[in-house]
């Protein structure tokens, strides 16, 4: 016979967010992105795209993967209702936007959508 197992407080269910909720929190990331100036109007060059890195980190800028992969990814995956279990996009951005007083905010945004999951 198995153990029953308990939830706590600090047990975390995984339940499928709202594709709603995450195209809406795109959509404020986005803006915040154009808001901030680390919103790219040109498009990147196809060697970019050519990444071995996390985050495409030897490629492009965080701003840029966040543009040209994180979005439209996360963009894809909600019409398709095809998530991930975690995001981890808001420590990145942390660490990344270390001493950038501008981007305290799409932190948050970044973190917020980390909790949708």
């Amino acid at each position: 016979m198995r153990p029953v197992r308990f939830l706590t407080h600090s047990s975390k269910i995984n339940c499928m967010p709202n594709s709603q909720a995450v195209l809406s929190k795109l959509e404020q990331i986005e803006t915040e992105m154009q808001h901030i100036k680390l919103w790219q109007e040109n498009l990147l060059g196809a060697e970019q795209y050519d990444f071995k890195a996390a985050f495409a980190g030897d490629t492009m800028s965080f701003p840029q993967w966040l543009q040209f992969i994180f979005i439209p990814n996360v963009k894809h995956a909600a019409a398709n209702e095809n998530f991930p279990l975690d995001s981890q996009v808001g420590i990145m951005a942390v660490r990344e936007f270390d001493g950038m007083d501008k981007a305290s905010g799409l932190i948050r945004l970044l973190s917020e959508f980390d909790a949708l999951f």
